[in-house]
């Protein structure tokens, strides 16, 4: 049978090791706050474990309250960490009372009355709740994606789960045989070995969800542009090529919006390129401001943006467009002093067939467009139009863009 002595042995060098796989994780990634109460938890674990193991040598009552307490208390900030890794706040009152309730119950057990299936029942309890807790979270998506270590955790949750409702309802019906305060018989001994084998299974999920996590944020960070933080060039070909597949499927169409701040050199010549990057900042929180959810605004470089349009006719992008001429007029009457007018131009195109699934050539009608829009003066849109077909008393162009009135 396992010693108690080595078991407690192997759940601190256990924890001290997890302890320093996150303390790693955190110097790496300061800013990633659940390697924090991750680390804290390890710690903590070690530490109430490292207490637990001198019941051999003094008066059990304190290993078995302050070090049961110390790794119930782990257990909340490891659970904790889930919470802070899915962005939700944190409730500190109810891990601090979750603790001193069921030290005092583990106390009472031992103190008053002497009764040890009690306190692996309360024990189990306590441990069983945050996790219960944080497995919601964990079975859930975030930002629409779903984690595979995640996925781990939730799995590895249900099994610690099952195994607290097995050791409780052992120690409370005899199976195994007798347990003291310092000593377990052999099933206890097995079902706290499997506990720390789960933990350590535990937190190589939430391993797993670090590194999701920031290797989708690289992700994220190779499809935005630096400046400005909305879709680059390489997202904005992805997103319109998805579009004009999706169109040419289902036949319903797409709207694309083309925009060129006006004078933008003469900005940076006059006003140097701090200035010109604020003014590309600012123009990207207007523009935002009038579009709808699902809409994509992106920067294809310099001073040109496009905006990609789901399911949008000719004339919806037209009164986008409009929108967001008129907010950029309206900042720009609103200048005083030193504030630098915006003016945009904006060309305005629609997919159909004969675009296919070919971005580029939507790209190009909208550029048609907009040198249209720069044509009648600027600070104003133009809608991309085929010319009518021909014939023998018109004979016409092959294509022309007209302004939208």
């Amino acid at each position: 049978m396992l010693s108690v002595p080595t078991l407690w042995t192997v759940i601190v060098i256990n924890f001290l090791a997890l302890g320093l796989i996150w303390a790693y994780v955190m110097r790496s990634y300061p800013n990633f706050e659940a390697a924090r109460y991750w680390t804290a938890a390890a710690v903590l674990q070690a530490s109430g474990a490292g207490i637990s193991m001198l019941r051999d040598y003094m008066d059990p009552a304190f290993p078995l309250v302050g070090g049961g307490g110390l790794m119930i208390f782990a257990s909340c900030l490891a659970c904790m960490g889930v919470t802070r890794f899915y962005h939700k706040p944190v409730s500190w009152p109810v891990a601090i009372a979750i603790s001193i309730v069921s030290s005092a119950g583990l106390a009472w057990f031992l103190v008053v009355v002497d009764y040890m299936p009690a306190r692996v029942l309360i024990y189990s309890i306590a441990q069983s709740t945050p996790v219960l807790m944080a497995l919601p979270l964990l079975l859930g998506k975030q930002d629409g994606r779903e984690n595979p270590g995640a996925r781990l955790a939730a799995i590895v949750a249900f099994m610690i789960l099952g195994v607290h409702v097995v050791r409780s309802g052992a120690a409370l019906t005899g199976l195994g045989g007798g347990i003291t305060a310092v000593n377990f018989n052999g099933l206890q001994a097995l079902l706290t070995l499997i506990l720390v084998f789960l933990a350590m299974a535990w937190n190589f999920g939430c391993l797993l969800m670090a590194i999701e996590r920031l290797r989708n944020e690289v992700a994220d960070l190779a499809l935005l542009d630096d400046l400005t933080g909305v879709a680059n060039r390489r997202h904005l070909l992805q997103r319109l090529t998805e579009e004009c597949a999706r169109s040419e499927r289902s036949g319903k169409p797409f709207s694309l919006l083309l925009i060129d701040i006006d004078g933008f050199k003469t900005i940076n010549d006059t006003h140097g390129h701090a200035a010109g990057d604020a003014c590309l900042q600012h123009f990207t929180l207007m523009a935002q401001t009038r579009l709808r959810p699902g809409d994509m605004l992106a920067r294809t470089g310099g001073d040109e943006f496009c905006v990609v349009l789901p399911s949008s006719s000719l004339h919806e992008g037209a009164l986008i467009a409009r929108r967001v001429l008129e907010v950029c007029r309206q900042d720009a009457a609103a200048c005083i002093g030193n504030d630098i007018p915006i003016a945009i131009s904006i060309g305005v195109a629609q997919w159909d067939r004969c675009i296919g699934q070919f971005p580029d050539r939507l790209m190009a009608k909208a550029d048609e467009a907009l040198y249209a829009a720069k044509k009648n003066g600027k600070n104003d849109f133009a809608v991309y139009e085929p010319a009518p077909p021909l014939t023998p008393e018109l004979p016409g162009p092959a294509a022309a863009a007209r302004k939208f009135a």
